[in-house]
């Protein structure tokens, strides 16, 4: 199998798995919501804003360290370098997982309290903090299995991690929830952490049966300082971004606040956007994710074997590729946004957002892929000041936008940041590798052949306003995603054998 034949089998197995992970995320989203309401969903968003900076200092950029370490190391043939990169990063991540677990499980009253202002975080904050050593191991294991492209071994834990979600999580959920929202919260935190620790075990178990296969010679002495090297620069640059980000989250609820509206209210509407509206809109990322995630190595290895080439090829592909995409997405997401929101979350607020967020889907999954070629060229570092500098200006438009437009000022806060973020990534993407962008076939033909495949399907399935069963969407939408391609693969065939034909006259 050659290397191509084998990066689009890794992606369309991770894409398999990241469409049915996010399917179940989803529906358990929608139970969750449906149990502990939207102010419920609010606080644990409140609660992750917290989590969040603790699973980034716990992981400390290890995982992106280990796939690109082990991807050259593995390339070049020195399986004893790979062995003594894994064995450093074990140590550093046992050691900031650590840190990271003692630190919030005693700090949980600090932060719940006082940082948060909300004193029902503190219980699900200490509970959640036993998770942190199991996430920052399994990053290591994560990272190699990307690196020596053993994708199939990530796609097992991840879907380990749904089964745990819809059984032991909901489950605990259900039962809780009826004690009131706090207790919901907790059992959603317990679940949370009892699939992590599981998801670790089924990995090192992975691990060891999978080592000896690229790992056979002794591990060298002089690699954790290479780890140190590549992985610190990603902390640093990860806690700062990670640090802002727990910041601009904090205000949301507080500016709100501000505006007039009560903590119940406050809590309500940032779990509507920021809990519904947003994992709908990157419910379509997950083939991207998948893609996005093989393309680190891929250019890593062209990186270093200086094949430009090769490098400019997988570039244009990706970026006109991930435009057809995110081109049928948004109108799609657009265009059924209203039904959306009422089947899977029972709101139409959800909705309405869904609709107003949609356009900006080509900016955010082309900044995704953009993002993860600059990682295998070597320029994370860039990449770390732009997300940082995204995050400085994130928190200064909330504070002054919320106050003025409620929580549209948030929603408004995203469209821009995405587009100053894609702009940047793209500007230093286009000094390194050439890219050729087909606009007709990549900007044009994508979107007559969504808007004909969406109108086409809500036509055949019609429906009495939009309360439809899920069910019903689903194969609607599926529908409207088989017209789509069925329409953009005959017009592009069509359209250029004519334009063929017409210049060899």
């Amino acid at each position: 199998m050659t290397n191509r034949q084998r990066f689009f089998m890794n992606g369309i197995l991770l894409t398999a798995v990241g469409v049915a992970v996010r399917s179940v995320s989803l529906a358990f989203n929608s139970l969750i919501t449906r149990s502990i309401g939207a102010e419920g969903v609010g606080l644990f968003a409140l609660i992750g804003t917290v989590y969040s900076f603790a699973v980034t200092f716990a992981t400390s950029g290890i995982s992106l360290t280990v796939t690109r370490l082990t991807s050259a190391a593995i390339g070049e043939g020195k399986s004893g370098e790979a062995r003594g990169i894994l064995r450093s990063a074990f140590i550093y991540s046992l050691v900031f997982g650590s840190f990271a677990t003692a630190v919030l499980f005693f700090g949980a009253e600090y932060f719940g309290a006082t940082v948060l202002s909300d004193g029902r975080c503190v219980l699900p904050l200490r509970i959640l903090s036993l998770s942190l050593l199991p996430i920052a191991l399994s990053s290591v294991l994560s990272g190699y299995f990307v690196g020596v492209k053993r994708v199939a071994k990530n796609a097992v834990v991840q879907v380990l991690s749904q089964v745990f979600k819809l059984t032991v999580t909901v489950s605990l959920v259900l039962r809780f929830s009826r004690l009131g929202v706090a207790a919901g919260v907790t059992a959603l935190a317990v679940g949370m952490t009892l699939t992590e620790l599981a998801c670790f075990l089924v990995a090192l178990v992975q691990y060891f049966i999978d080592k000896h296969r690229y790992l056979r010679a002794a591990p060298s002495r002089s690699d954790f300082g290479e780890v140190l090297g590549m992985a610190v620069p990603l902390a640093v640059s990860a806690y700062i971004r990670s640090a802002l980000l727990t910041l601009e989250h904090i205000l949301i609820p507080r500016r709100l606040r501000a505006r007039g509206a009560s903590s119940g209210e406050a809590l309500s509407a940032y779990g509507i956007l920021h809990g519904m509206a947003l994992p709908m809109l990157l419910y379509p990322m997950a083939p991207l994710t998948s893609f996005a995630g093989l393309l680190v190595p891929e250019f890593a290895e062209g990186n270093a074997r200086a094949e430009r080439s090769r490098i400019d090829r997988m570039a244009s592909e990706a970026i006109n590729t991930t435009l057809v995409y995110s081109i049928a997405a948004t109108v799609l997401v657009a265009l059924f946004s209203e039904e959306l929101g009422y089947a899977v979350y029972g709101s139409f607020e959800a909705g309405k957002y869904i609709m107003l967020m949609a356009p900006v889907l080509p900016i955010m999954y082309l900044d995704h892929v953009s993002d993860a070629m600059l990682k295998g060229i070597g320029e994370h570092v860039y990449s770390m000041w732009v997300n940082i500098t995204d995050s400085v200006l994130s928190i200064v438009l909330v504070w002054v936008l919320i106050p003025r437009l409620g929580i549209g000022g948030y929603a408004l806060v995203i469209v821009v940041m995405e587009g100053y973020n894609f702009a940047l990534s793209a500007l230093r993407l286009s000094k390194r590798v050439r890219i050729r962008i087909e606009p007709f076939r990549s900007l044009v033909l994508p979107l007559a052949a969504a808007i004909s495949a969406a109108l086409i399907s809500k036509r055949i399935f019609v429906f009495e306003g939009s309360t439809v069963a899920p069910v019903w969407l689903f194969l609607r939408i599926l529908f409207a995603v088989s017209a789509f391609i069925f329409i953009y693969l005959t017009l592009a065939r069509f359209i250029f054998r004519k334009r063929r034909k017409y210049f060899c006259r």
